[in-house]
């Protein structure tokens, strides 16, 4: 199989994530699929954001969920990069997409195309968000048997291993990704950030990756995706899921070392803030693993 680029949240190393700058630059860059990350907004609109605050990338405050899809669009998503956008990147209030946008965006690019979406949850609306964006993607014309919307090839993600669960119900195994993080201290911070009051974070994610290793296990879901950290950290348990026949997405894999370790374990799809650089270090990679004539 020859390796497949995911851009991670667009070309978010050069551009805001999310927006629209970094997603036109993936595919500019020739990445093979994106990523993004889906919350819903107060009027259930589904919104491309990592986390469930605005604080960090934008000039908002508070959850996402606190907000309607006109409030959102009248933020500003990406000068907090402090980086200029070009005239055919669109202007500043152009740069926050939903994932119906986004969806334009990509049937707009000429070529076949990936699109990983990944659930946040916990999240407030629950597995509503899951079913708000499957209704979303049948509506746009989105066939489950085959998961493409015409040039695009869709698959699902997340960190919650009922969130999977829920989406096998409407989507076969080989578009469905579970990732996989080992459990460190930014991890319980964030999980405590979302988690209900008197929760014990680090109790709920070492349950929660206990049963994402038996929903890869099982073939539940048939695309396993580890961090970098964990790649490093458990080679052993990423190449049986390689012998078992998972595909493997690794994220966020950015440099060469990383890129040359996830390759030899048998890491096909990677995940970069970096597509364009990524291209070059797997071309390299994949020359040499070639066979000699």
């Amino acid at each position: 199989m020859q390796p497949q680029i995911y851009a991670h949240r667009g070309a978010s190393g050069q551009y805001a994530e999310h927006t629209r700058a970094a997603y036109l630059q993936a595919l500019q860059d020739g990445a093979d699929g994106v990523e993004c990350d889906v919350h819903l907004s107060s009027d259930l609109q589904p919104v491309l954001l990592h986390d469930s605050v605005l604080d960090r990338t934008s000039n908002g405050t508070g959850p996402v969920s606190g907000y309607t899809l006109e409030q959102l669009r009248g933020l500003d998503f990406s000068t907090w990069k402090g980086v200029d956008i070009p005239a055919d990147r669109g202007g500043a209030g152009e740069q926050f997409l939903t994932l119906d946008e986004l969806l334009d965006l990509l049937l707009g690019a000429g070529r076949d195309v990936g699109l990983a979406v990944e659930f946040k949850q916990p999240g407030p609306f629950g597995l509503k968000l899951e079913d708000t964006v499957l209704s979303l993607l049948a509506a746009r014309g989105w066939d489950a048997g085959t998961s493409r919307l015409a040039n695009i090839h869709v698959s699902f993600m997340s960190f919650s291993p009922e969130s999977v669960a829920h989406l096998r119900r409407s989507v076969e195994a080989r578009f469905v990704c579970q990732l996989v993080s080992d459990v460190d201290a930014a991890a319980i911070a964030e999980a405590s950030a979302v988690l209900p009051e008197g929760s014990d974070a680090r109790t709920v994610l070492e349950s929660g990756l206990a049963e994402a290793k038996a929903l890869l296990a099982s073939g539940t879901a048939g695309i396993a995706g580890p961090g970098v950290e964990f790649l490093h950290a458990n080679p052993g348990v990423v190449s049986e899921w390689v012998k078992a026949g998972r595909t493997v997405r690794a994220w966020t894999v950015d440099e060469p070392a990383d890129a040359e370790f996830a390759y030899a374990l048998g890491v096909r799809e990677f995940t970069t803030n970096y597509p364009a650089r990524m291209r070059g270090i797997l071309a390299g990679l994949n020359q040499t693993a070639a066979p000699k004539p």
